[in-house]
């Protein structure tokens, strides 16, 4: 990124803390169900596996969106302070919760007060020029996906040599360490002065900022749709390898980790592909990534041999680099600079909503029509997408010659 010394030193910092405090949440993240099917009975595993995941995806859908509008007015170095500090004393709590309940409780609440990805991105954009947002997004979804690998296998680590305990109390250190981090180290942001549009057009009417909106709308449901089709192989994932493609579960790992390295090389390169390019020329290009995951889905859905499964999944996971990044970058361009946190944190919402609608659909996919038909259910998803993406394309082509990246 073509930026300066110190806000080159910003970019790193924020990579840093994301990537630890990612990393912290989820050393606990794969070991939930192991944890909990000592403090409940089987009857209730199945929904106590299943809310421990979703109960904080649907804190942070729910309050997103305020604390985005709360960050727009205080600044949002304050709103990354927040979410820390819930995420450290929430993980305390659960280090002593020995209740289901009380699990799921503190799971939600750490949604409804956490929440850091999106006043990380909002303050990061306030340092970098607006044509160079795309590969700022790339690099923070690196570090996300980056520590969600390094915090699983640190995880494991801990469970084998200690305590579940041990693993959430360790998070909550590291979580309090980086909101000490962040305070004294990385200089306070002012809010921004609100403004209607993301460039402000001579002549421009308001027929054109309401055109305007109706683009984002369509680019949140693009950005939705996406997010649905990862997540619908999210709970059937390890059945589908063991029990389809008779694999160990060390391969099962293997395939899982593969597809989350395939975002962490390829995102930086997919957002300079993706930046110089006005906003009618990215989604015809997001067309393209659109059907190689489509055909890819397809592929996977045929496969039944291990190593090509595997290869196949990883390619899949460079694909994906280009779809969050680049359309978070593109929806924060369409939006005015006084409102970027609001928007950040809509796009997490929505992020959030999709993501739990796309592992409900997973769960009915094992219902019916069942494991061999996962890939094919993706697929179709996907097919969708592209349609939806084609649609909007063609609806802002007006738009586009306004705005650009750069």
């Amino acid at each position: 990124m073509r930026v300066t010394g110190s806000v080159m030193f910003i970019v790193q910092f924020l990579f840093i803390v994301q990537l630890l405090s990612m990393g912290a949440m989820e050393m606990s993240g794969p070991f939930w169900p192991l944890h909990l099917a000592n403090m409940t009975s089987s009857e209730l595993l199945s929904i106590a596996g299943t809310g421990v995941y979703i109960a904080p995806m649907l804190g942070i859908m729910l309050t997103s969106t305020f604390w985005g509008r709360i960050g727009d007015r205080t600044g949002n170095k304050t709103m990354m302070l927040r979410a820390l500090a819930g995420l450290s004393l929430t993980q305390l709590g659960l280090a002593f919760a020995n209740d289901i309940w009380l699990v799921l409780l503190l799971r939600f609440i750490q949604g409804t007060c956490a929440g850091y990805i999106a006043p990380a991105q909002a303050y990061g954009i306030a340092m970098v020029p607006p044509s160079q947002r795309t590969r700022l997004f790339a690099w923070l979804q690196v570090s996300t996906n980056a520590g969600s690998l390094a915090g699983a296998v640190a995880g494991g680590a801990i469970l084998d040599l200690l305590s579940f305990f041990w693993i959430n109390l360790s998070a909550s250190i590291i979580c309090a360490l980086c909101a000490l981090l962040v305070a004294f180290i990385l200089p306070d942001d002012a809010p921004l002065k609100k403004v209607t549009g993301a460039i402000a057009v001579p002549g421009e009417n308001h027929e054109s900022h309401t055109g305007r909106g109706g683009v984002v709308s369509g680019l949140l449901l693009i950005l939705g749709l996406l997010l649905m089709s990862r997540m619908v192989t999210q709970t059937p994932f390890s059945l589908y390898v063991t029990r389809l493609l008779d694999a160990h579960n060390w391969l099962t790992g293997l395939a899982y980790g593969l597809q989350a390295t395939g975002v962490i090389v390829s995102a930086t390169l997919w957002a300079r592909w993706f930046e110089s390019h006005s906003m009618k020329g990215t989604l015809n290009r997001m067309l393209g990534v659109i059907a190689g995951c489509f055909l890819l889905t397809l592929l996977l859905a045929s496969v039944r041999e291990t190593g090509m499964f595997i290869g196949l999944y990883f390619l899949w996971g460079i694909l994906l680099g280009a779809t969050t990044p680049v359309l978070t970058a593109l929806i924060s361009r369409m939006s005015g600079e006084g409102r970027q946190s609001y928007i950040l944190g809509l796009i997490q919402s929505v992020s959030q909503f999709a993501s739990i609608i796309g592992i409900a659909l997973g769960g009915v996919v094992l219902l019916w029509p069942g494991l061999p038909a996962l890939f094919i259910s993706v697929a179709v998803m996907y097919l969708i997408t592209f349609v939806v993406t084609w649609k909007v394309g063609h609806s802002s082509t007006e738009s586009s010659k306004s705005i650009r990246y750069g």
